[in-house]
């Protein structure tokens, strides 16, 4: 992968935008229950772009999709529910329109004033969308002056809304998309030394490609949940009645043949937490790695291993979490994970450690150790964060690297 030059970024830092029609690109795809968004996290991470905009004077059109609708229009798939929560999250009346482009819309948005809010309806209603269609794009650039991308967990996608549209006018990051691309991109790319990747899960089939690059630019790659039972098959370890791939075999020896050359350590359980079933109240026991009783299945790493974990960790500057250690579900098989997010979130407290977490289990396993706020940047990216890991380069954030368009800057905008 090329790497990216992160400096060719323009951000919204000496951007003026005083009577400007911001076309803001957010990920609101957010869940909707009988007409009302059911959680607003993925809203209020973009909030500060928005009021940032609107304070600078700004008319700022709200981009998005929701679900995958193919072109299709339905109530499910509509965004007047989140045009409501916005409304109601910053306080200010957000005009809403039935559609995203056409004569109604342009028409519609000349009547917005500075500091306006108005919100365009689901992006993907358009087949354009998906297929990145240029046209399309032209059609969306038309609405607006400039263009700000401010969803990073869409980033993965060369969608017309993220990556066509770039090309076609001035394009900046907004703030959200410059904090993943600083903590997630320099974690990966450029990040302090030593650093440490867990990477947790079921299948190792499902993470191939994040192992296969973590292998080659991390110091130490923790691998756990299911995945570590393949790797300790492949070393020739009876995991019991673990869940396990036996067809990855040879994925997982090429991968730590790739650690071996790299320099890289793979760190697997030297003890587990096994059971006869995974179920609450099931009995449950410690054994040595090599001693999994063959009607048992693993289903969390062991004290020993825990404690290894942390020592290890204390010697590290970065770390980078995608994928919890054990079913952690359950208790009590979610102590391992629930102790190292502890110790990952005294070290970054403690200014010891530079810690990134991404991924919706690793997001519910922090906010259960209740660490989430000590860790220097969760992302909320699901498929762009496990793109990055894998060494994949993002359409959108290439294609707002490939652009230089840099007005002479006229005044600092704050978020």
């Amino acid at each position: 992968m090329k790497t990216i030059d992160f400096s060719s970024i323009k951000t919204l830092n000496g951007l003026d935008v005083k009577g400007k029609r911001v076309l803001v690109r957010a990920d609101l795809n957010v869940p909707v229950e009988n007409g009302e968004v059911a959680d607003a996290t993925r809203i209020n991470r973009v909030l500060p772009t928005i009021n940032a905009l609107r304070e600078n004077g700004a008319k700022v059109i709200v981009l998005s999709h929701l679900g995958r609708p193919k072109g299709e229009r339905s109530p499910e798939t509509s965004l007047r529910p989140v045009s409501a929560k916005l409304e109601e999250l910053i306080g200010a009346p957000v005009r809403f329109f039935d559609d995203c482009v056409g004569p109604e819309v342009r028409e519609g948005l000349q009547s917005l004033e500075e500091g306006d809010v108005a919100m365009l309806e689901n992006l993907r209603y358009h087949k354009g969308e998906t297929t990145n269609d240029m046209n399309f794009a032209k059609e969306l650039a038309a609405l607006g002056d400039i263009y700000v991308d401010d969803a990073f967990s869409s980033a993965h996608r060369a969608h017309a809304s993220v990556e066509a549209i770039a090309h076609l006018m001035p394009s900046y990051a907004g703030l959200l998309m410059m904090a993943e691309i600083d903590a997630v991109g320099r974690a990966i790319e450029d990040p302090k030394r030593p650093v440490m990747a867990i990477v947790g899960g079921a299948k190792v089939s499902t993470k191939i490609d994040v192992l296969s690059n973590l292998a080659t630019c991390m110091d130490v790659v923790v691998v756990g949940g299911g995945m570590a039972n393949t790797f300790l098959h492949a070393q020739g370890v009876n995991v019991g009645n673990s869940l396990y791939e036996p067809d990855f075999v040879d994925t997982v020896r090429d991968v730590a043949a790739k650690a071996k050359e790299s320099g890289c350590e793979i760190l697997l359980p030297v003890d587990e937490v096994v059971a006869v079933e995974f179920a609450p109240g099931t009995e449950w026991k410690v054994c040595d790695v090599n001693a999994i009783p063959s009607d048992m299945m693993v289903l969390d790493q062991g004290p020993k291993s825990i404690e290894r974990l942390k020592e290890r960790l204390a010697g590290m500057k970065t770390l980078l979490w995608n994928g919890p250690l054990g079913a952690f579900e359950i208790e009590p098989f979610g102590k391992g994970t629930l102790a190292l997010a502890h110790q990952a979130g005294k070290l970054s407290r403690e200014g010891k450690l530079i810690s990134v977490a991404g991924g919706g289990d690793t997001i519910r396993a922090l906010n259960m150790a209740g660490v989430a706020d000590d860790f220097t940047y969760v992302s909320t990216a699901g498929g762009a964060f496990l793109e990055w890991l894998a060494g994949r380069q993002l359409p959108a954030v290439a294609a707002l690297a490939s652009r230089r368009v840099a007005p002479p800057p006229s005044k600092t905008m704050a978020a």
